[in-house]
């Protein structure tokens, strides 16, 4: 996924109301920036850090300026980490891998759309159709969060949004579909996933059970730069 234009750099002074931030622009303007995160982005925070930050194309949006990357403090790759913060993003980086054929596990579908309405209420954030394959309901996660070297973990916070998805991937293999639950690491410096039920064992004990009802896990990590963040390796699962 290619960036519409450059990002622009910055240092990082404040995050703030949850969707908010300020950056000092490194061409001397401060801004404040959108936040498209709605999590704690536990270690992503750190005042003094260097970020990123797109421009809106749309002129008249409130905030011109959204928060896409940041060089994490006390990284395992030291200054060489960037990490994406931008929760919107995966879907779109996701659906570009699947249609590339870079997910070896999700190969051979001929119709990729995006946010179809499914189960109670809700929208599949990929939906893959192949006329020799069952319909396959992908829900796309956001993981950035790194507490322990090498080690990506999702979820950062409390999500029950994230349990109950889990449940309706669960009721779409009972209906005789495949579903997927694909967590996209926005770090360059993780090699393994797990999931941090310590912070949200709900959502632990939600995936445990979605498994064993057919839900499969994958995780795939990123490479990322100022230019363009790409799906790019699967990274194996630990304790899932």
């Amino acid at each position: 996924m290619q960036f519409d234009e450059p990002l622009l750099p910055g240092t990082l002074i404040e995050r703030y109301k949850r969707f908010m931030a300020d950056v000092r622009l490194d061409r001397g303007e401060t801004v404040t920036a959108h936040c498209a995160n709605t999590g704690a982005m536990l270690g992503l925070t750190e005042p003094g850090s260097r970020v990123w930050l797109s421009r809106a194309a749309n002129p008249k949006r409130k905030l011109a300026y959204t928060w896409e990357l940041i060089q994490p403090t006390g990284a395992a790759d030291g200054p060489d980490c960037f990490a994406g913060v931008n929760s919107m993003r995966p879907n779109a980086i996701a659906e570009e891998a699947i249609r590339a054929g870079a997910v070896a596990e999700l190969t051979g579908y001929v119709g990729v759309r995006r946010e179809v309405r499914y189960g109670e209420n809700s929208r599949i954030d990929l939906h893959l159709e192949a006329p020799d394959k069952p319909v396959c309901y992908v829900e796309v996660k956001n993981a950035h969060l790194c507490r322990t070297r090498g080690l990506a973990e999702f979820p950062d916070s409390v999500t029950a949004r994230g349990a109950k998805h889990l449940r309706e991937l669960t009721h779409m293999v009972a209906a005789g579909h495949r579903a997927v639950m694909l967590y996209v690491v926005q770090r360059t410096d993780c090699g393994r996933f797990a999931v941090s039920a310590d912070i949200d064992p709900a959502y632990g004990a939600a995936l445990s059970l979605a498994r064993q009802n057919g839900v499969e896990a994958l995780c795939y990590a990123c490479t990322i730069s100022p230019t363009a963040i790409t799906l790019d390796r699967a990274l194996p699962l630990v304790g899932v």
